[in-house]
């Protein structure tokens, strides 16, 4: 089971130098990977309100933007994964995002892990110009082309979204193709997942309503003709729900589920500084290494 740190990006704040020593540290302590999520856009409250949702985030929370992001600590590491989870495909353009993780993956030395989502935050869609609504159906199409854009010099490809006619990206990436997770909770997302991705993301524990759901998940991996041992499952444990003996228990429990990753959150714990963070992630990994 590979190890890793959600990047605490709503807390960290703008200091180039202290994203960089906690980006080291966690390569330092062995971390296998960092996981960062996304949000190009925050929103006001106030136009969730016709739709009963409370939304997670909002325009006063801090995003640092994922490819940019991961230039940076490509050039600041030397072997930490750098993982999206997840980013929005939707609503972005699908040649852009193949070309910016290719050069993402070409400067980290083949470090990129594309996980990707279709998201919630419909403002997003519309200041970027997309179709909110058809999101769920146009992101099989996006992974199916991202595929083909980084394996081959050029490409043809006539789907009902998107139309090229022989045009390639340059340079294409190391690993040929990125592997592309996806993050998904609703029934149909989650055959999708089992069907095209390279893993998946849940969002729940390790408990017995979890174990029924990766269950389910696995055989759906089945159903589509593929090895459930093949498609990685990766779970998430956070600093602020419990105490170290809890999360030693959590751990344990994604042991069990033959889970091929977990994450580490640190954000919403009351860390006063980017240094807190550090120090979170370095008593982690003492827990860890006792357990895995």
């Amino acid at each position: 089971m590979k190890l890793g740190t959600i990047f605490p990006q709503t807390e960290i704040g703008n200091d180039p130098s202290a994203i960089k020593d906690y980006a080291q540290a966690a390569e330092q302590l062995g971390y296998n990977h960092v996981l960062i999520y996304d949000h190009v856009l925050g929103t006001h409250v106030d136009r969730f309100k016709d739709i009963g949702f409370r939304p997670p985030y909002n325009h006063e929370t801090p995003f640092h933007e994922p490819f940019t992001l991961f230039g940076f600590l490509a050039a600041a590491t030397e072997k930490l994964e750098l993982t999206t989870g997840i980013l929005i495909l939707p609503q972005r353009q699908t040649a852009l995002v193949a070309k910016q993780a290719a050069a993402v993956d070409v400067l980290s030395g083949g470090r990129l892990r594309l996980g990707v989502g279709i998201g919630w935050n419909f403002t997003e869609y519309e200041a970027l110009g997309e179709n909110f609504r058809n999101r769920g159906r146009r992101v099989e199409e996006q992974i199916d082309l991202l595929r083909k854009l980084w394996t081959n010099e050029l490409v043809d490809f006539d789907g009902k979204y998107h139309s090229l006619s022989q045009v390639g990206i340059n340079p294409l990436p190391v690993q040929r193709p990125i592997p592309i997770w996806m993050g998904a909770m609703a029934e149909a997302a989650v055959q999708r997942a089992a069907r095209i991705a390279d893993g998946w993301f849940p969002q729940f524990g390790p408990n017995a309503d979890g174990e029924a759901a990766i269950e389910r998940f696995r055989g759906h991996v089945r159903d589509a003709g593929r090895d459930p041992a093949a498609v990685g499952v990766e779970g998430r444990i956070g600093l602020g729900r419990g105490s170290e003996e809890d999360r030693g228990s959590l751990l344990e429990g994604w042991k069990r589920l033959d889970a091929s990753h977990v994450s580490f959150n640190t954000m919403g714990a009351g860390l006063a500084s980017p240094q807190g963070h550090i120090d979170a992630i370095k008593d982690f990994k003492k827990l860890a290494d006792t357990i895995i």
